[in-house]
């Protein structure tokens, strides 16, 4: 199946314009994060609720290890979604025959983005919106909820603010410039922040 923003053709000033029938489909959407066990799996139920019928939300991790952080399923529970379906997964899952086409892929986190990631099908849109590392085994348990709280809030800015675009009809280019932003928002890394100045300078 052709991804949701391959469909279209390129106007004059050569952004994509995308086919009304084609945007009625659902955002295939993957977060990325070394471990898939903190940061994407929040990101993962963020963007399944917050995206609704709009999206479809996936996560997965070039080293999984292999079961979320309990810190992040307790925090989901606690906003009262549903945590039962996630789980930790190698990206590889994501690019083998017959998986999704994804049309947009983000990473999470500094390390992810900087790794060379498998060939996704279908040409998706990449963006980086790095945020602090929630998890840390020198933390108490209290601390450790608030740095997740901390995440969720952070994740949560950026979710929203994807959500609120009109990205069925955006052109990619536009959409890539909006992504780039919410990457700069509150809490950014560093790498965040200066892919989104090295997009606003080009």
């Amino acid at each position: 199946m052709a991804g949701w923003l391959e469909a279209g053709s390129e106007n004059e000033s050569g952004d994509c314009e995308i086919e009304s029938e084609m945007s009625s489909k659902p955002l295939n959407i993957l977060i990325l994060c070394t471990a898939n066990s903190a940061r994407s799996i929040l990101s993962e139920a963020l963007a399944a609720h917050l995206g609704g019928s709009r999206v479809r939300a996936y996560s997965a991790g070039s080293h999984p290890r292999g079961e979320p952080n309990p810190a992040a399923l307790a925090l989901i529970a606690r906003k009262g979604l549903d945590a039962s379906t996630l789980r930790s997964k190698s990206w590889d899952e994501f690019s083998e025959p017959g998986a999704p086409v994804m049309d947009l892929v983000i990473t999470v986190c500094d390390n992810a983005a900087g790794e060379s990631c498998p060939l996704w099908p279908g040409a998706p849109l990449k963006a980086h919106w790095g945020i602090a590392d929630p998890a840390g085994d020198s933390r108490s348990p209290a601390e450790t909820e608030a740095a997740f709280e901390t995440a969720w809030d952070l994740l949560s800015l950026r979710f929203q603010a994807l959500m609120a675009l009109p990205f069925e009809t955006l052109p990619r280019a536009q959409f890539q410039a909006k992504l780039d932003a919410i990457g700069a928002l509150s809490g950014a890394t560093d790498l965040a922040h200066s892919g989104a100045t090295q997009e606003r300078s080009s």
